[in-house]
């Protein structure tokens, strides 16, 4: 099985990157996982040039997407919303389909987050154009708090959590 995460951060050692390394850890060599560096290399999605003339950045992340058997998206909480980046990146795959019913796992891992998650969910609804079921959906709330100094995910209520979302992915997974 192949997985695709993605990170809706850009910051250098973010948590949010963090968990999908745990999740990487955990999963390989049984599944491959797949995080995705490249969403800040997406450039501004533009309708005009989406079906016609998209960049072979957008091409190529569309294809990981496709060729992919889940994908798991971990993202901060921005201003109440998502980060521009992974907005940008999900409406660069709208016209495409590449998500359509294909298993997903949410994680929002933010100081808050509801509003994020809230934004994730109906932007991913639409997407995968079906309901995104609560037991692939993960609210992290002081996501900060769960490591250690060293970047380490400490929380051992957090690592089950986050276990059960990924096994709950894995488990939708059709082959």
């Amino acid at each position: 099985m192949k997985i695709l995460a993605i990170s809706g951060s850009n910051r250098a050692k973010s948590s949010n990157e963090a968990i999908l390394n745990f999740i990487k850890a955990t999963c390989e060599p049984q599944h491959e996982v797949e995080i995705f560096k490249g969403i800040y290399n997406l450039p501004h999605f533009n309708p005009d040039i989406d079906q016609e003339n998209p960049s072979q950045e957008v091409l190529d992340f569309r294809q990981l997407i496709e060729k992919s058997n889940a994908i798991i998206i971990c993202t901060p909480e921005y201003v109440f919303s998502l980060p521009g980046t992974l907005k940008n990146a999900l409406e660069w795959t709208v016209s495409a389909n590449v998500f359509s019913y294909k298993p997903i796992g949410l994680i929002v891992a933010s100081s808050l987050g509801e509003k994020a998650m809230e934004a994730l969910d109906i932007i991913m609804k639409t997407l995968i154009q079906t309901e995104v079921p609560n037991d692939v959906k993960l609210l992290i709330s002081g996501s900060r708090a769960k490591f250690n100094s060293d970047g380490k995910l400490t929380d051992k209520e957090t690592i089950l959590k986050i276990t059960n979302l990924v096994d709950a992915v894995i488990s939708s997974i059709k082959v």
